[in-house]
C-alpha cells in the first residue's frame, strides 16, 4: 500500500477514536447526567486530569488532520510532508499516552462518591481491587451507579487511547518509509518517464501503443 494511502486509512481512523475519548471525558463531569456534582466540586480527581479532552482528545485530533493532509499531498513523493508527520504522530502517541496512564489511574483509585455523609474515595489503596468484588460497590451510596457509570467510561478511555498509541505509532513507521522511498512508481513506469509522458501530453494507459 501507498505510504499516503495508509496515512489516510491512519487519519480516518483517529477521528472517531478522538471523538469518542472528548465525549467521554466531558460525560465524566456529570455522574448520573446531573451538572450538581461539578457545581460542588464532587468530581473524581482523575476526571479533573482531562486525559480523554487534551490527551486522547485534541493532542491527537491535531496530529489526525496534519496526518490526513500529508496523506493527499503527492502521495509518499511528499518527504517533507511525511518528516513531519512523524513528528505530529509523536505529539499524538504522547498525548494517548497521557489518557492512557490517566484511566489506569482512575480504573485503579476507583470514583469519588458519599460513604454515609463523607464524600471520598473508598477504594483507593485497598488490598483488592473493586474492579473484581461487585459487593463493595453498595459503599458509594450518591451519585447513583456512579462505580458502573466509573468504570465504563474509564474502560473506554483506556481501549481508544491504546488503539490510539497503536495506529500513531504506526504512522510513525509509515512516515518513515514515505521518507525514504520517495514518489510512489506506477508499474512499469519509472518516475522519469512518467514525467516526460506527461509533459508531451502522452497519457500512461497508451504508451504501450507507441512504437519503440
Amino acid at each position: 500500500m501507498c505510504t499516503g494511502r495508509c496515512s489516510r486509512f491512519i487519519a480516518v481512523a483517529l477521528y472517531p477514536l478522538a471523538l469518542i475519548s472528548i465525549i467521554c471525558n466531558i460525560v465524566l463531569f456529570f455522574p448520573g447526567g446531573e451538572t450538581k456534582y461539578a457545581k460542588d466540586g464532587h468530581i473524581t480527581e482523575e476526571v479533573k486530569y482531562m486525559g480523554g479532552l487534551v490527551g486522547g482528545g485534541v493532542m491527537v485530533l491535531l496530529p489526525a488532520l496534519y496526518i490526513h493532509m500529508t496523506g493527499k499531498q503527492a502521495c509518499c513523493g511528499n518527504r517533507c510532508g511525511m518528516l513531519l508527520s512523524i513528528l505530529f504522530a509523536a505529539v499524538g502517541v504522547a498525548g494517548a499516552l497521557y489518557s492512557f496512564a490517566v484511566a489506569i489511574l482512575g480504573l485503579q483509585n476507583g470514583p469519588l462518591c458519599r460513604v454515609l455523609l463523607i464524600w471520598s474515595t473508598p477504594f483507593k489503596d485497598r488490598d483488592s481491587s473493586y474492579l473484581s468484588d461487585k459487593t463493595w460497590w453498595g459503599t458509594c451510596t450518591e451519585p447513583k451507579d456512579i462505580v458502573q457509570f466509573h468504570i465504563g467510561l474509564f474502560s473506554t478511555l483506556l481501549a481508544t487511547s491504546g488503539l490510539q498509541i497503536i495506529l500513531c505509532a504506526i504512522q510513525m513507521i509509515n512516515g518513515l518509509f514515505g521518507c525514504l522511498c520517495g514518489s510512489c512508481i506506477e508499474k512499469g513506469v519509472t518516475p522519469l518517464a512518467g514525467k516526460v509522458r506527461t509533459i508531451v501530453g502522452v497519457r500512461p494507459e497508451y504508451s504501450a501503443l507507441t512504437p519503440n
